[in-house]
């Protein structure tokens, strides 16, 4: 499949504007700045403890996680509702990919655990932020199939719920693209398939009101800083929805293609009818 065009890429984000624009990015990110240092030692603290009693375990961190990236969303200016209810069984959830904010989104709503390409524990910013929240980092290449299995696996008997995105990589938030069996596939091992539920979860971004619609967007070529000052500029906050639908239990399925095109089906069909193509 060819790679999708993105004809809004040069025209979504405007950079910081007039001296109203620059005073919100430097008074946003110094109480940014601010609740990340309060909040990542305790999280470290914790860390310390719940680290050597309990492994994989983490009664008590998570909540410091939702703590923070609630708060980054109220700096931010952007209100999230739900529809629907986050699961409490064994699995995972799988969303579509919009922005590197869906990390916050997703987070400040659900004790979730992320599964991200190794190449994102590099990141600036964002990688240090994914690896705090105990993101599970993987390669996605065929000769690593095995230990990724053994380490979704153990994180799930530690009782970690995991979140993925199956496009792949992040889009304007206008339309879904194909879900890739890829990672589902570990979820059909003999120790998983029997118990582990996928439930699919819809993220519907609106823009703040004058503000091109692929706003919030992350895609094409776009660079992390220009779409991050835009944020924190933005003189009017915007909206998040979270669309939680019935978990699929793994068993129900065939194989991995069957599951991935029918979690595609469900998270595309509640979206806005602009956006389902």
């Amino acid at each position: 499949m060819s790679a999708p065009s993105w004809p809004r890429a040069d025209m979504a984000v405007l950079p910081p504007s007039g001296f109203l624009g620059w005073l919100r990015v430097v008074l946003r990110t110094v109480i940014l700045l601010s609740v990340l240092a309060v909040l990542l030692c305790a999280l470290l603290l914790v860390r310390a403890v719940e680290r050597p009693l309990c492994g994989l375990g983490r009664p008590v961190s998570p909540y410091i996680v939702r703590a923070f990236f609630r708060a980054c969303l109220i700096i931010l200016n952007i209100r999230v509702t739900l529809r629907g209810e986050p699961m409490s069984l064994p699995g995972a959830v799988v969303a579509n990919h919009a922005s590197w904010l869906d990390i916050f989104v997703l987070n400040a709503r659900h004790r979730v655990f992320f599964i991200s390409k190794s190449e994102v524990a590099g990141w600036p910013v964002i990688g240090f932020l994914a690896r705090a929240a105990g993101t599970l980092f993987i390669r996605r290449e065929a000769r690593d199939a095995q230990a990724q299995t053994a380490a979704l696996e153990a994180r799930l008997n530690a009782g970690h719920q995991l979140l993925f995105f199956p496009e792949g990589t992040s889009t304007d938030g206008l339309r879904v693209l194909t879900f890739k069996p890829t990672l589902f596939q570990a979820f059909f091992s003999p120790g998983l398939k029997e118990t582990a539920y996928i439930q699919p979860v819809t993220v519907i971004y609106r823009a703040p009101e004058g503000q091109d619609a692929a706003f919030y967007g992350w895609f094409g070529d776009m660079d992390f800083g220009p779409h991050f000052l835009a944020i924190l500029a933005a003189p009017r906050g915007g909206h998040a929805e979270l669309v939680y639908h019935a978990p699929l239990k793994v068993a129900d399925f065939d194989n991995r293609k069957t599951l991935a095109i029918e979690a595609e089906h469900i998270v595309r069909a509640a979206m806005p009818p602009e956006r389902r193509g």
